[in-house]
């Protein structure tokens, strides 16, 4: 896999956070070899955020398909593809948060799935690349929007 997550993480704009960064150390994944997981061992930026724990963990993840789909042959008659299967890609985080004071923490996931067709890998990677440089540039500039929803319900 070409992902390699550095340490610190720069964390994007949130309202009330001031230079937000992460420090993450390499984990074990458990769903196996198809994915890479990170834990988040301090963090800065505001006050009370806590850290991956067994209780609570803070973890960031990122998965491929066990086994790749591959396009098959064209039908000999149309010159059409009979069907076009999609591999899956995610990026998952997950933290623990607290639903109510004293309680304990629940989880919280935000996941990006990636559905790729197969063969556009190849066939079309500039508009794959595309696709994904725009997907996480409107998730950066809109980091701080997309917070206060979540806080506040608000689109």
């Amino acid at each position: 896999m070409t992902i390699a997550v550095t340490t610190p993480i720069t964390g994007s704009a949130q309202t009330g956070f001031s230079s937000p960064s992460f420090t993450v150390a390499l984990d074990t994944y458990p769903g196996g070899q198809n994915g890479k997981q990170w834990s988040v061992t301090a963090a800065s930026g505001a006050s009370g955020i806590t850290t991956s724990s067994a209780s609570s963990p803070f973890t960031l993840a990122f998965t491929r398909p066990i086994s790749l789909k591959l396009l098959g042959p064209v039908n000999p008659v149309t010159g059409q593809l009979r069907a076009v299967p999609t591999n899956v890609y995610k990026a998952n985080t997950r933290h623990g948060v607290i639903p109510l004071s004293g309680q304990p923490a629940s989880l919280m996931s935000m996941v990006t799935e990636a559905t790729v067709p197969a063969g556009a890998d190849t066939a079309d990677a500039v508009n794959v690349r595309a696709c994904t440089s725009a997907h996480i540039g409107v998730l950066n500039q809109q980091s701080a929007g997309f917070g206060d929803m979540l806080v506040s319900g608000s689109i």
